[in-house]
């Protein structure tokens, strides 16, 4: 379903070759989705200038500041049923199951962070059933042509501790496009596509490894390291960003 916005003001819309009024416009995000009345988190179509987009919108306030949930999620792992060790294009247009793991996409972020001012959330859960938060004030991706550069700033502490300030002014890595700080190809040998430096504090898309002891020992699985100060699996993580009014 296409969410649409309607407001007081009447505007003419084309419907195929056919001019109608109407007060209603395209959704691009899930504030818009919100605001349209539709409360429930799920996956909602939206419009890009590229064409429709699926994205899923996390309604459930947050707690920290909000009185609404209005989340647009760009990343969700929780169970390992899809495979983040992928070539830039498919970073690029996004991946994954919307109502499971999935990655958003590249592009779509960049549009989305170019036009409006947005906030980033990430909500880590581990493998004993602990939650935590991290909250950045603001939050942009450049277009492809400078890497798809990421800005990040204005922590906000929610138990998580700041494992992502490092990553802040990085381009964009995967195993075929290796633009990181490394001598080595962090993408590569720590599988996953991220803002890579040399090589992270943080690895959201590396392998899920059900909580497995190796995984601390090898720095590979998904993780942040700065909520315990350890390398240890994620049971659960997501990257989620709303506009800021």
């Amino acid at each position: 379903m296409i969410v649409l916005l309607c407001l007081s003001a009447v505007f003419p819309v084309l419907m195929g070759t056919e001019v109608v009024n109407s007060n209603c416009f395209l959704a691009t995000d899930c504030s818009d989705v919100y605001s349209s009345d539709k409360t429930s988190s799920g996956v909602y179509t939206v419009s890009s200038i590229d064409g429709p987009v699926q994205i899923y919108c996390d309604m459930i306030p947050s707690g920290e500041n909000h009185s609404k949930g209005n989340w647009t999620v760009i990343l969700r792992r929780m169970d390992g049923e899809v495979n983040f060790f992928r070539p830039w294009d498919s970073y690029k247009q996004g991946f994954g199951n919307k109502e499971g793991e999935h990655w958003l996409g590249l592009e779509f972020i960049h549009l989305l962070t170019r036009r409006n001012r947005y906030k980033l959330r990430v909500d880590l859960e581990d493998f004993d059933g602990t939650k935590a938060y991290a909250v950045y004030e603001s939050f942009s991706v450049d277009a492809e042509s400078d890497g798809y550069k990421l800005h990040v700033s204005g922590f906000v502490d929610g138990g998580a501790g700041d494992s992502l300030s490092y990553h802040n002014g990085m381009k964009f890595s995967t195993f075929d496009k290796d633009q990181d700080l490394s001598s080595s190809n962090c993408a590569l040998i720590r599988p996953g596509g991220f803002w890579f430096k040399d090589c992270y504090k943080t690895n959201p898309t590396g392998p899920y490894m059900w909580g497995k002891d190796d995984a601390k020992s090898l720095y590979i699985a998904a993780n942040w390291y700065y909520w315990k100060n350890n390398w240890n699996s994620l049971k659960a993580i997501t990257m989620k960003i709303t506009r800021v009014m």
